[in-house]
């Protein structure tokens, strides 16, 4: 039996984690060589880790993160090969210091529902032969079959080189000069033809605002003038329909079928509060702008609010440990739990460089490592290998799998609370450091 001596004040919230890592390991210890076809707990020193230096180097990073208003409180998950050796909750739900983080808590994913949701339906697709990442938009879209995004391919999109403008503010776009909404957009009163209230707001959205408002806008949205990479996330908000349309079920149920259901990971979803109450949830931003409230169990992004939350470019919200599933069953092959979900070689094409040769490092939605390491730049350490990917989301989230390392990151934080204005987790490098810490941990055990 694993025995754990405590021999300094601990947090309950590592207590239980090493009460975990007894109840996974009563008789053996585990050692590096062995990976684990689906998350379990460990300690850090099963793996020749120093525990000691994990611990007081991320408390210490976390630490100044806090003091330094970053952002309230967050996540933290870390695995190898398919081992969790570190899973830890920080500080509080807001600055008012009344509720802690629990590790069960949701955080808003924000653009890691590109890869959680969009690009894992589009992986499943495209293995049963639904999707050609060489075939155009107009092919798939036909009312973008005459615009001049009809020759764009579903692989440039998805790798941010085809030319689409980043974005679009369609809740502003909808505002006449004077500030008041145009007509069949979005109005203060529900009715027959105002059906949906917008989450986190008291406004109402027209019944076709998707299609005659956000579609259109995309449809007639300029490229630009040089296919360069650019960041874009309009085509997720094309990519549920387009899902819906190839599987014949809705977008969120096809996740639910095809990953989050049979992996387990039970949190891990769109519009939470149907699940969860809100002290289960952490809250994100105080909107002064557009829906004017504290955003709470609703989606943060504006976009796919007016998606009413259900969005492949934002919505997703999770615990750590039910995201690292998704992620931990790409790192084993498209497998977990001896079910199969993707094969391999699909990882390999969505999550490898497609146009390195052209300065840009995305692979098919996921992000990568930059072409050239820049500290100020990266959100990943610099000894991540160039086959690893992930992504981060605006609100402070990251996701971050080496398949070479067989590591596995999580990082999920509310830095826009308050405000979006706060960007104290860039300029103090919060999340690169806690990786880099622990890629010198692994160099040091394997010297």
């Amino acid at each position: 039996m694993l025995i754990i001596s405590v021999q300094e004040p601990m947090s309950l919230s590592r207590l239980f984690f090493l009460f975990l890592i007894s109840l996974a390991t009563p008789f053996t210890l585990v050692s590096q060589q062995q990976k684990s076809d689906t998350l379990n707990y460990i300690s850090p020193t099963q793996l020749n880790l120093d525990s000691a230096q994990l611990y007081a180097g991320i408390d210490s990073i976390i630490t100044q993160a806090l003091d330094s208003n970053a952002f309230p409180g967050c996540q933290i998950l870390l695995a190898k090969e398919g081992h969790i050796f570190y899973y830890e909750s920080f500080g509080y739900h807001t600055y008012d210091s009344i509720q802690k983080v629990r590790n069960t808590d949701l955080y808003d994913l924000a653009s890691i529902t590109k890869i959680t949701a969009s690009t894992l339906a589009l992986m499943k697709l495209y293995e049963e032969d639904k999707l050609e990442l060489d075939q155009t938009l107009g092919f798939y879209f036909p009312y973008l079959a005459k615009s001049n995004k009809a020759d764009l391919t579903i692989r440039k999109v998805l790798a941010h080189q085809s030319r689409l403008k980043n974005w679009i503010p369609y809740h502003s776009e909808s505002q006449r000069r004077n500030g008041k909404y145009k007509r069949k957009t979005i109005t203060a009163d529900s009715s027959a033809a105002f059906p949906y209230r917008i989450p986190g707001s008291d406004l109402f959205l027209y019944k076709d605002f998707k299609e005659d408002r956000i579609y259109k806008m995309i449809r007639k949205s300029d490229l630009y003038d040089k296919e360069d990479y650019v960041y874009s996330g309009l085509a997720f908000y094309l990519f549920p329909e387009l899902i819906e349309r190839l599987s014949g079920i809705s977008f969120e149920q096809y996740l639910k079928d095809n990953f989050y259901k049979p992996l387990g990971a039970n949190s891990l979803c769109f519009d939470p509060l149907k699940k969860y109450s809100l002290n289960q949830i952490v809250p994100t931003e105080v909107d002064t702008f557009f829906r004017m409230n504290k955003l709470h169990g609703v989606v943060h992004d504006e976009g796919a609010a007016v998606m009413l939350g259900v969005s492949g470019n934002a919505g997703l919200f999770s615990n750590a440990y039910d995201l690292a599933k998704v992620y931990q069953m790409l790192l084993n092959g498209g497998s977990y739990g001896g079910n199969q979900y993707l094969q391999k070689q699909t990882i390999q094409e969505f999550t490898r460089c497609q146009y390195c040769e052209k300065d840009n490092r995305r692979g098919l939605g996921f992000d990568k490592p930059l072409i050239e390491y820049d500290s100020i730049k990266t959100s990943v350490a610099k000894l991540a290998s160039p086959n690893s990917y992930g992504h981060s989301g605006y609100t402070g989230t990251l996701v971050w799998a080496d398949p070479d390392n067989q590591l596995l990151f999580i990082f999920l934080a509310n830095r826009v609370y308050p405000s979006r204005t706060n960007r104290k987790i860039y300029q103090l490098n919060i999340r690169p450091r806690i990786h880099d810490l622990v890629y010198g941990l692994l160099v040091e055990e394997n010297e």
